[in-house]
C-alpha cells in the first residue's frame, strides 16, 4: 500500500493529490476529503495550528495503519497544514484508494475521525475580538471516533 503523510505550511493541490492516489493502482474507488478553515459566526480571522514534529507524523502514520488493517486499501494520503491559515483556506486532505467504494468511504471517514482526536495538533483562533484563544477539544469529535471502536 502506498502511504503518504505530510505535515506542511504550504497549500496542497487537490487535483494533483487525486492523480497521485489514482496512479498505477487497480482501484475502483478514490475518495477524497478536503477540510477548510470555517467561520461559523463571522468572527474568525484565522487559525494558528501548532504540532509536535515527528510525533505528529508518527500518529498520522499509525492512524493510516489501523485503517489499512480494517479495510483493503491501495493508497492513502494524509496532508495536514500548520501555521497561520485564513478563513476558507485548506487545512487537511485525506485521500483513500481502494478496490471498493464502501471501503474507501469508511476508511476516509475513520481517518478523519481519528485524526481529529488522536493527532497532536493544537489550534489557536484569531478573531475580531482581540486576543487569540486556544480551541478546546469537542465532545462531538470524540463521539464520532468512538463509533469505530470494536
Amino acid at each position: 500500500m502506498l502511504k503518504r503523510i505530510k505535515v506542511q505550511t504550504e497549500d496542497f493541490d487537490l487535483e494533483a493529490e487525486y492523480r497521485q492516489l489514482n496512479d498505477g493502482h487497480a482501484s475502483g474507488a478514490v475518495v477524497t476529503f478536503s477540510g477548510l478553515v470555517r467561520d461559523e459566526e463571522g468572527q474568525l480571522l484565522g487559525l494558528e495550528l501548532e504540532h509536535y514534529p515527528g510525533m505528529t507524523e508518527k500518529a498520522l502514520s499509525n492512524i493510516v495503519d489501523v485503517a489499512k488493517a480494517r479495510w483493503p486499501l491501495h493508497a492513502v494520503t494524509v496532508i495536514h497544514r500548520v501555521g497561520y491559515l485564513k478563513v476558507n483556506e485548506q487545512i487537511v486532505f485525506v485521500g483513500v484508494a481502494s478496490a471498493h467504494r464502501l471501503a474507501a468511504f469508511e476508511a476516509a471517514n475513520f481517518i478523519m475521525d481519528y485524526l481529529k482526536t488522536r493527532a497532536p495538533f493544537w489550534k489557536k483562533e484569531h478573531s475580531v475580538h482581540g486576543e487569540p484563544s486556544w480551541v478546546a477539544a469537542k465532545a462531538s469529535d470524540q463521539q464520532a471516533a468512538e463509533r469505530w471502536q470494536e
